[in-house]
């Protein structure tokens, strides 16, 4: 080896080791936290190192300062609770985006009286043209005086601005002057599965009733005033910001009625090309068409490289996960507690294997809306057909909701290597439930022990924004306490989860869905650096109040996306609501009165 050799490998080795330190070097360290890391190896730690969009280290105070420069960002977390950001694995965000400013929520109100208060405030801010809008988040047995508004009351409080009030996926309300502005009489026909109510003259009363397809429901929402262009921007910038507040990071879209690809998807395309979105935001495509899904899949697939995000080296992913999670018109087995589950169609079996032939054949994973285990008995008959023919061979599948699986069809899904998705909604609909089924029915609703303990990958999410609210903190709350909103605790002890096993499925489980847990979920070196410094230690606080926990700052990809109080220097600065009247400008999103 000749001496420039031996000076040229030195030069490489030092300049590498230069390099590496550099690269060590933190670009952001929080200190003084109690951080709740999720590694089972080292499950605690006082201190996090970030370098760009990546953890660098997770120790203590003096092990994680040794990487800080005179360029480091130095956030003093001063004993508050840092967990690894949340991940909703399904929520209607691009559709909510869309519509969020525009929306009175009711969401976490805590009395009638309140809400119709709430009601009646912004009815009078409310310009001629436009509607006051309530769009679900809330259940009745939230309040205290435990009832639905009447009529009368929602007459009264809403005046003569029109307003629409939606509730849960049962049914919708609508004032005299929604009547009269939508054209609703006498003559008007109930559309197939919805009942327009009427009184004893034949005259609309205003109350809209799923029986049990939410079609009228999705139908009459979809005639009210869209935003401009700019204002939908605008919305789904505060939604988005509206669920960092609350230490989301991460968001499966789960595709929606009357949410067209790729015409609704341009608010978010355009956010995410001018690296605006402030969740990571796989999302899944849902058919529109009933009867025509097969043409909308092979159309989709023509247009989409279902790959290509595999290589791409945007900070915040925003791409095409795959397809669902109705991928039938005649598979939809609604959740209207109400009324009796819905009969499928006979023709489903035939479309359903159709459309998921094609998707394995194009290796598209897939979700399948699944409340009901008489659906799911017959959706895993179709599944395990068409894996005869076209095997699944590893693909990313899943149910979403799942809440009255059977034992039997959990072990078919385990067996075909799929997924569940389970929500909150039991958080909201338990006593309508129970009403229907039974309190032995409900004790396991949905099955999470039996899951967990087959080892099935399970993820958590909220269903928001009309179904449910989109407080992941409610879903959380469910999980520990087995209570619903109302205050009933339902879900049988055995089926009730420790804090840890329970934020696992709301990160690292969610993840888990679409094979991604090994770079997030977890606060550790070389995964990805998304978390949020908590209102409340998580562990420790009183256990009926993990429903009111929100962040105090959460970060993406290494920055600061959402501040409040003491880490608000640390953030943007959140717009002002568009158009000016919007209740978010007054009220925020989530309610914690």
């Amino acid at each position: 080896m000749t001496t420039l050799t031996k000076f040229l490998i030195v030069f490489c080795f030092v300049g590498s080791s230069f390099i590496a330190a550099a690269q060590k070097k933190a670009s952001l360290i929080i200190i003084n936290a109690k951080v709740i890391t999720l590694n089972d190896v080292a499950p605690q730690a006082e201190a996090i190192a970030i370098s760009k969009d990546i953890i660098t280290a997770v120790g203590t105070n003096d092990q994680v300062l040794k990487y800080k420069s005179s360029k480091t960002i130095t956030i003093d977390a001063k004993g508050k609770t840092v967990i690894p950001g949340l991940y909703d694995s399904h929520l209607h965000v691009i559709r909510g985006g869309r519509f969020y400013t525009t929306e009175l929520r009711w969401d976490g109100v805590k009395t009638l009286a309140r809400a119709l208060e709430l009601l009646k405030e912004q009815a009078q801010r409310t310009p001629q043209g436009q509607w006051v809008r309530v769009v679900g988040g809330w259940t009745e047995y939230q309040f205290e005086e435990k009832r639905k508004p009447t009529l009368a009351e929602i007459n009264e409080a809403a005046g003569n601005t029109p307003a629409f009030i939606l509730n849960l996926y049962g049914e919708a309300y609508l004032n005299q002057a929604g009547i009269k502005k939508l054209g609703i009489n006498e003559d008007t026909p109930n559309p197939t599965g919805g009942l327009i109510q009427k009184d004893r003259f034949g005259q609309p009363t205003g109350l809209l009733v799923a029986e049990p397809n939410a079609f009228i429901l999705y139908a009459t929402l979809a005639k009210l005033p869209e935003l401009t262009a700019l204002e939908k921007v605008n919305s789904t910038q505060l939604f988005m910001s509206e669920l960092n507040s609350l230490g989301v990071t991460s968001v499966m879209d789960a595709g929606g009625g009357f949410q067209n690809f790729p015409d609704d998807y341009a608010i978010t395309d355009s956010l995410s090309k001018i690296k605006q979105l402030t969740v990571r935001l796989p999302y899944y495509l849902f058919a529109q068409r009933p009867g025509k899904e097969l043409e909308d899949y092979n159309k989709w697939i023509s247009m989409v490289d279902i790959d290509a995000h595999v290589h791409d080296d945007k900070p915040t992913e925003y791409y095409v996960q795959g397809g669902g999670e109705n991928l039938v018109a005649s598979g939809g087995d609604f959740e209207n507690f109400t009324k009796p589950r819905p009969e499928l169609l006979p023709v489903m079996e035939n479309q359903l294997k159709n459309v998921i032939r094609t998707l394995i054949q194009n290796r598209w994973p897939f979700r399948l809306h699944a409340t009901y285990d008489e659906s799911i008995v017959r959706f895993l008959n179709v599944i395990e057909e068409v894996n005869k023919e076209t095997p699944l061979k590893d693909l990313v599948w899943f149910f979403d909701h799942a809440e009255t699986v059977s034992d039997e069809s959990v072990m078919r899904i385990k067996k075909l290597g799929g997924g569940i998705a389970i929500q909150h909604r039991m958080a909201y609909q338990a006593e309508t439930f129970i009403s229907r089924y039974g309190k032995k029915a409900a004790l396991n609703a949905p099955p999470i022990r039996k899951m967990l303990d087959l080892g099935i990958k399970v993820g958590g999410g909220t269903d928001g924004t009309r179904v449910a609210s989109y407080n992941p903190w409610v879903g959380l709350y469910w999980l520990v306490t087995g209570k619903s909103l109302g205050g009933i605790e339902f879900t049988a002890p055995e089926n009730q989860l420790d804090r840890i096993t329970a934020l696992k499925i709301y990160t690292q489980g969610s993840a888990s869905l679409i094979r991604q847990e090994k770079d997030r979920g977890t606060i550790k070196a070389g995964y990805l650096a998304d978390l949020a410094i908590l209102s409340d230690d998580y562990l420790t606080i009183e256990a009926e109040k993990i429903k009111d926990i929100s962040s105090h700052l959460t970060i993406l990809d290494g920055k600061a996306v959402y501040g409040a109080g003491e880490f608000l220097k640390f953030a943007p600065v959140i717009p002002k609501a568009l158009p000016d009247w919007s209740p978010v400008n007054y009220y925020g999103g989530y309610q914690k009165n």
